[in-house]
């Protein structure tokens, strides 16, 4: 059976309840972007390939609730430590007019740690068969772990494995500015995939257009491109060369993990062997049904 390794922060979610309008009433979930691709491309992708999350989790109330949550949904944790000194991270969201902002406890997260067991590491590289990761999964480590991280993403990528990589920019996260922008473009190198947003990628590196965007990661390394845009016409490099995609956009109710189901959905076609045209469609279309609902998860059931 072939092996769909996400890596990253799998964290404590809490949002406002829906069914009140009393703001002090909130809901506990588990969410992170790369298990919130993770869990979107089980959601799409066949059941002949295994989805398997590596991260680090701890000893607090919530780890072993999160970690049957995943299994619970059929996303392996054949790779997921447990850290002793450790909790795992929590977060808020906050929405206004449907655009959300947060809120982070995760200064003491045993995902920080991620690295820290390089022979589980090298045997989680070693059994799979596509690897996905981000820019927030390399901004909460250190230097030395980014290092031991984008070198076995390389070797993957050399040896053949699809390696995909969602630059997901998070400024605060990162101890430079430079940094962020070195790290980012060095893990370009290993990606065959690369799925950036225009408007958090013109802001780092000043982008005068999804188009000078795409071209850029394409030049660091970069195989097959697609610059997501807020919800607007997207953007495809490829071995083909450069196309523009007119998408329908509506009115979201909260697009917290807009991006990461777009993620997931073009994963999974291309995994299961459909153009990019074809998975930018099928991107788009789980993305319009994840905006119309709260919070980042949207169970299997509701999901067309």
């Amino acid at each position: 059976m072939p092996v769909f390794l996400s890596i990253g922060e799998a964290m404590v979610e809490f949002s406002h309840a829906a069914e009140t309008a009393d703001r002090n009433l909130w809901q506990l979930g588990f969410a992170g972007d790369t298990l919130n691709t993770a869990w979107y491309l089980r959601a799409r992708l066949p059941q002949q390939w295994s989805v398997q999350y590596f991260t680090r989790l701890g000893r607090d109330q919530f780890s072993p609730q999160l970690l049957q949550f995943l299994q619970k949904h059929d996303i392996g944790t054949d790779f997921i430590a447990i850290d002793n000194t450790r909790s795992v991270g929590l977060y808020t969201i906050h929405l206004d007019e449907g655009e959300r902002s947060f809120s982070y406890w995760r200064g003491n997260s045993a995902a920080r740690g991620l690295t820290d067991d390089l022979e589980l590491l090298d045997r989680a590289f070693h059994t799979a068969d596509a690897i996905y990761l981000s820019g927030i999964t390399l901004a909460i480590l250190s230097p030395t772990a980014r290092g031991n991280l984008l070198a076995r993403l390389e070797a993957a990528r050399r040896a053949g494995k699809i390696t995909a990589f969602d630059p997901n920019i998070r400024p605060k996260l990162w101890e430079t500015t430079e940094a962020m922008r070195e790290w980012l473009t060095t893990a370009a190198r290993a990606a065959t995939i690369l799925l950036p947003s225009f408007d958090d990628d013109n802001a780092l590196f000043g982008d005068s257009s999804a188009e000078a965007c795409a071209r850029r990661w394409a030049k660091a390394g970069a195989a097959e491109v697609v610059v997501k845009n807020n919800g607007g016409p997207m953007t495809l490099l490829d071995e083909t060369g450069l196309q523009n995609f007119n998408v329908v956009r509506r009115q979201p109710t909260d697009t917290t993990g807009a991006g990461d189901s777009f993620n997931g959905a073009y994963l999974a076609a291309r995994l299961a062997g459909k153009t990019s045209m074809e998975a930018i469609q099928e991107g788009h279309a789980l993305a319009l049904q994840v905006i119309a609902k709260r919070g980042a998860l949207v169970p299997f059931a509701d999901l067309q």
